[in-house]
């Protein structure tokens, strides 16, 4: 298989939607694609996936605590976001968007997004009236602005039974857009 991300190091930020089992296929098709994924995982989102799931596919520990700091001396969240290539969040939830563009950082996902300087990419995946909503909405703009790029949601029926936008991004979609991503990286360097 074409290693087009040999080298590349992905965090993977894994948030609280019922589409977070997502996130263990396109922990693999990453890794196929040669990329080193290092997944991080809300509370809100071991409600959904283990993570045991997410280690197993990436190699990787998954970071879960912000307080879990037994390996070494510096903070795992800024080790992390020092050696990132890209941030992915998939899926992104509501409150997680929000504290991204509020500056909170309550756990080490939301930590991590305050270090990284690499380029962050938002999958968003919740029921359309949160996406929909003008504070949701408020905090898209906010991190558009502040150079974040987002992919998704797309319509059709959502986990409550509703119908909408909301869903997650295809899979196959959200590694396009990585590869693309990282190919533009590389070649404004």
């Amino acid at each position: 298989m074409d290693q087009v991300l040999a080298g590349k190091k992905i965090i993977l930020g894994v948030t609280g939607s019922i589409a977070a089992y997502k996130a263990a296929d396109l922990t693999s098709r990453l890794c196929k694609l040669g990329a080193e994924v290092a997944p991080v995982m809300t509370a809100a989102a071991q409600r959904f996936l283990t993570p045991l799931t997410l280690q197993t596919l990436a190699r990787q520990p998954v970071a879960v605590d912000l307080w879990d700091e037994a390996n070494g001396w510096r903070p795992g969240h800024i080790e992390l976001a020092d050696k990132a290539d890209l941030l992915l969040v998939a899926p992104a939830t509501a409150d997680v968007i929000a504290q991204f563009a509020n500056g909170l950082a309550p756990d080490f996902l939301s930590s991590l997004f305050l270090m990284a300087r690499c380029p962050v990419l938002i999958a968003p995946a919740m029921n359309e009236k949160m996406w929909t909503h003008p504070a949701t909405m408020a905090n898209v703009a906010t991190l558009k602005t502040r150079g974040a790029e987002f992919i998704g949601p797309e319509e059709g029926l959502l986990a409550c039974g509703d119908e909408g936008i909301g869903r997650l991004w295809p899979v196959e979609g959200i590694v396009d857009r990585v590869v693309g991503l990282l190919r533009k990286v590389a070649c404004d360097r």
